[in-house]
């Protein structure tokens, strides 16, 4: 993992004035990566890298070259099949340079050009440059681990891992998107290509870009998680074939996720996924003594340290449990923000951030983590909802104003996800300025396409949440602000083997019932971990990682969160309704006042952490 930036102007050559400009963004990526540095000025190309090595200590640097030297790389992230790559490409008569993994990019596209993505299995965004094309080959890996962020402007295109580093280019205007702002408080966070920076794009999973000389900038969709139309079935398979079919894919994708040239470990929260993982990780590697990294709250009702301790013993690994005070919420979270690049709505970034300090500070790069299974085999507990309305156990009420909105976004008037929004409309209106209710068809998400309603048409109800879930809570929130931004703030690399690109697309051809049995969720995991799991951890209800919010940060009246909170600064920044805020810290204010997470949205946490963000880089 790594940090990448840079910029291709349309109209000029490279000077010494852009190696200055280069020099400010990849400053601001060091903690991307911390072991070198690098700037490259060609032509009219201008790169800059940071490097946190993991495959190829010695000879891994970057930029990159092909033999002629006629192909510029820079990457962030890990190719994890490289070695089979390679071996087939060593046989066609290519010559590599070094034993990184990444260098079989180069060799590839020399093979293809930009059709060989669907060969890499990894986590990975990268920019390439053609000399004999001039042409800059842009792309995110198919789940959207590793984030990659542009712009266009005054005949310049711009690029870099984070948006901080494009910020950093004097071109680049400081401006709130008021779009994402409302996505953040519709949906589980952003959604690409949308970011909190007017102009500023995020590169969708399963995209590339090719940019020529000219300016002529094409996005092309590579790869999407496809579900098959109507119900899925068997296809002649039995339940035994589907189990140990997809084991054998976990299997393989735990196996590549340890390969690195340092050592690696996992996080531990004591739940199935995790747990899962640290087992196979054991059978991978019995004997290699792993790390694992948990954390744990003061208060019981928060704390996972039973069955943290219970799988530890299990896989044999060293067990770091780090005790996260509430108290240091209010510390962490502008930082939190400051690496995340927009509000957050839960304040267990701060808690993520926290655990991956304790990763670096056992120094360690490489950790392995759980996210996905959710997602994509029926892990939450909408999937429920769904199938006790199909069985009329609970109802479907709507109004005809809210099956429009459902039309309009899923192509679908039944069904629901997360709320009505209509009503959630009259919400949102109430706490924005007047300003932006002024402007309020042009602010409001629910306005602009979220998901591409044909891939959810005709697919049952499970598969169609599955790939809403997808798009909208993985990809850019679980593992982009919460995953890959908390962890390389503290310059380390997380690997999630459910999110393996193989069994992702073996997950959509599992028959539902498979991941969705009667109401019991996560099946066929749970028919995997019945030979490799204590009882106690197959048995436990499951247990969601959250931590205090808005109302707890109230009552420490700390002076910094009532300033953020105070109505003349509310007024002044002009994006919310002064009054509404009063009423809201009232409310939150008051003994006992909780939010029910995860059916009501933390408001206040929202606003806070926006005018952070406000401060930070507006």
């Amino acid at each position: 993992m790594c940090g990448i930036c840079g910029f291709l102007k349309y109209d000029a050559r490279a000077d010494g004035n852009d190696k200055e400009i280069i020099e400010r963004m990849t400053h601001k990526l060091i903690h991307r990566g911390p072991d070198a540095q690098d700037t490259l000025l060609f032509e009219n190309v201008v790169f800059g890298f940071t490097r946190l090595s993991i495959i190829g200590l010695q000879d891994g640097m970057q930029p990159l070259y092909n033999e002629d030297e006629s192909l510029v790389l820079i990457c962030n992230g890990e190719i994890f099949n490289y070695i089979e790559l390679k071996e087939q490409l060593v046989k066609k008569g290519h010559h590599f340079r070094t034993t990184t993994d990444i260098e079989v990019i180069l060799h590839l596209y020399e093979e293809k050009g930009a059709d060989f993505l669907n060969e890499l299995n990894g986590q990975f965004a990268f920019a390439l440059y053609d000399r004999k094309r001039k042409l800059l080959f842009c792309a995110r890996d198919q789940m959207g681990i590793i984030p990659f962020f542009y712009t266009r402007v005054n005949h310049t295109f711009i690029f870099g891992s984070e948006i901080k580093a494009i910020l950093e280019h004097p071109e680049v205007a400081r401006e709130i998107d008021t779009v994402g702002l409302d996505q953040v408080f519709t949906f589980a966070g952003l959604i690409s290509p949308r970011t909190m920076f007017k102009n500023i794009h995020s590169l969708e999973n399963g995209h590339y870009l090719i940019l020529d000389d000219n300016g002529n900038l094409k996005d092309v969709e590579y790869w999407d998680l496809i579900y098959p139309e109507g119900e899925t079935t068997f296809n002649g398979k039995t339940e035994h074939d589907y189990i140990s079919e997809l084991e054998e894919l976990f299997n393989e994708s735990v196996k590549l996720r340890l390969r690195a040239d340092v050592p690696s470990g996992f996080y531990l929260s004591g739940g199935l996924d995790s747990s899962m993982i640290a087992m196979k990780v054991k059978q991978q590697a019995p004997g290699i003594l792993r790390k694992a990294f948990s954390i744990d709250f003061e208060d019981a009702l928060y704390s996972e340290a039973k069955y943290q301790d219970i799988i530890s013993r299990e896989c044999g690994s060293v067990l770091t449990k780090n005790m996260f005070p509430y108290s240091d919420i209010i510390e962490r979270l502008k930082l939190s923000v400051y690496h995340s690049e927009c509000p957050i709505k839960e304040t267990y970034n701060t808690a993520s951030m926290a655990l991956s300090e304790s990763v670096r500070s056992h120094d360690l790069k490489v950790i392995l983590s759980g996210e996905g299974a959710d997602e994509f085999f029926a892990g939450y507990v909408g999937y429920r909802f769904d199938k006790m309305r199909s069985m009329n156990l609970i109802g479907n009420e709507s109004t005809a104003a809210e099956k429009v909105v459902r039309n309009k976004l899923w192509g679908d008037e039944d069904f629901f996800y997360e709320r009505n929004f209509t009503d959630f409309d009259l919400l949102k209106r109430n706490l924005y300025s007047k300003d932006l209710n002024d402007r309020y068809d042009e602010t409001n998400c629910l306005n602009y396409p979220v998901v591409n309603k044909d891939r959810i048409k005709n697919r049952d109800v499970l598969n169609k949440r599955a790939y809403i879930d997808y798009k909208l809570r993985l990809v850019d929130h679980l593992v982009g602000d919460h995953g890959d931004r908390m962890a390389m703030a503290n310059s380390v690399e997380v690997r999630y083997p459910f999110l393996d690109k193989n069994l992702v697309e073996y997950s959509a051809k599992i028959p539902s019932e498979l991941k969705l049995n009667d109401f019991t969720e996560k099946y066929i995991l749970r028919k995997i971990g019945e030979s490799i799991l204590p009882k106690s951890i197959m048995e436990r209800e499951k247990f969601h990682f959250i931590a205090p919010g808005s109302p707890y940060l109230l009552q420490q009246n700390s002076a910094y969160i009532n300033d953020l909170l105070s109505y003349d600064l509310i007024k002044r920044q002009g994006y919310f309704n002064p009054d509404e805020i009063e009423k809201l810290k009232a409310i939150y204010s008051t003994p006992g006042f909780v939010v029910n997470a995860p059916y009501e949205s933390d408001l206040l946490s929202t606003v806070i952490t926006f005018g952070m963000l406000l401060e930070t880089f507006i």
